[in-house]
Formats: C-alpha cells, sequence, structure tokens
C-alpha cells in the first residue's frame, strides 16, 4: 500500500448537550447523555495535478492508506464500538480533477473505515468537489448497518483554513456514535421511517 505525502492531519470533536432548548433525550452507546461526531481530514499531496493521468491507482492506494488511518484516528477518539454513523469525502485543489477524489474514495477505502469501527454493512456516504483554499465540504452521514434509518441520517462540515493548495487534496473521514439531536422523542421517530432497532442490518438498506 503506497502511502501519500500528508501535509497536516485536522482533527475536530463536535459534542452535542442541549438543542433547541431541550437536554439530549437519550444516552449513546457510550453512556453519556450528548451526542459526539469526530472528523479527521488529512491534508495530501496530489501527485497529477497540473497533469493528466489516466491511470490513477496511486491515489487509489492513498485512499485504502488513508480510510485506515483516518478511521482508525476518529475510532480511537469514540471508541470503536460507540460508532453508528459515518461519512467521507474530497476537496480537490483547483490543479487537480474531480476523478482524483474519486479514485482515493471509492475503490478501496470502504474496507479499511468498516474494520477500524469493528463493521458495517450499508454503503458509507461519499462527497466530493474540487474547491482553492478555505473551501468547505459537507459530508453526508447515516447509519452504519442500515442506510434507511432516518434517525441517523446527518452531515458534517469539514473545513481546512489553509488547504487544499492548488497541488493538494483533502480526505475526511467522519463518524459520529449517534443519529441527530432530537430524532427521537420518548423512544420514536419523530419523521416516522424504519427505527434503529427495528433494522435487520443484513444488506446495509433496511
Amino acid at each position: 500500500m503506497k502511502e501519500p505525502k500528508i501535509r497536516k492531519i485536522v482533527t475536530n470533536v463536535e459534542e452535542v448537550f442541549l438543542e433547541g432548548g431541550a437536554d439530549m433525550p437519550v444516552e449513546t452507546n457510550s453512556g453519556r447523555k450528548s451526542i459526539k461526531t469526530v472528523s479527521v481530514a488529512a491534508v495530501i499531496k496530489n501527485p497529477y495535478a497540473g497533469q493528466w493521468q489516466e491511470d490513477l491507482s496511486e491515489l487509489t492506494e492513498y485512499g485504502e492508506y488513508l480510510g485506515d488511518l483516518l478511521a482508525r484516528k476518529g475510532a480511537e477518539i469514540l471508541g470503536a464500538e460507540n460508532v453508528e454513523t459515518y461519512g467521507k469525502g474530497c476537496i480537490v485543489g483547483v490543479n487537480g480533477e474531480l476523478e482524483h477524489s474519486s479514485a482515493m474514495l471509492h475503490p478501496k477505502a470502504g474496507k479499511p473505515i468498516r474494520a477500524a469501527i469493528g463493521g458495517g454493512k450499508s454503503i458509507i456516504p461519499s462527497n466530493e468537489k474540487v474547491g482553492g483554499v478555505g473551501a468547505s465540504l459537507d459530508i453526508s452521514l447515516h447509519f452504519k448497518d442500515a442506510a434507511f434509518v432516518r434517525t441517523h441520517y446527518g452531515s458534517c462540515e469539514i473545513r481546512v483554513p489553509d488547504a487544499p493548495r492548488a497541488d493538494e487534496i483533502i480526505m475526511a473521514v467522519v463518524l459520529a456514535d449517534a443519529g441527530r439531536p432530537h430524532a427521537l422523542v420518548n423512544g420514536q421517530g419523530r419523521i416516522g421511517g424504519l427505527q434503529k432497532w427495528e433494522a435487520k442490518c443484513e444488506d446495509g438498506n433496511r
């Protein structure tokens, strides 16, 4: 597995205790009455910046390496056993192309992310864009074992103030230990749909 040239890794932790004037109504797997979301982003050198390259396998290897590294860092903060939602994404600097992001996110990144959190049957949501320094990206999240669980649909914004430079790529993994704040009230989803405890978690969908 080829390792990228990493300029920096940026980790952000958000812990929500109160939303809409009310305390969190349910305890997460961690036992806290809060919801914690962790994003871990790496800023790397894009080996194909400013040039056409048909074979993007080097970036695919980078995605596999970073999927493992970033997910393990996030899981260390949350506790792998507490992770309920996940997502991943990339911002490519302006001397790169959108397909550079896809090469990192799609072929090989998912397997090490799942391994780092001890499983995950649903597809890992992915978001990607080309952007300049300071660009932000909203990374979609959903329940790791059944994508149709509505209470866990969400997103997390990532942004690195001095990245991506024109010849760089940001890749990020986001993990959370619960769904949205107040998606449940008195043990029931406020907008209906499949609930976490109803999901069969067999095919990654329901």
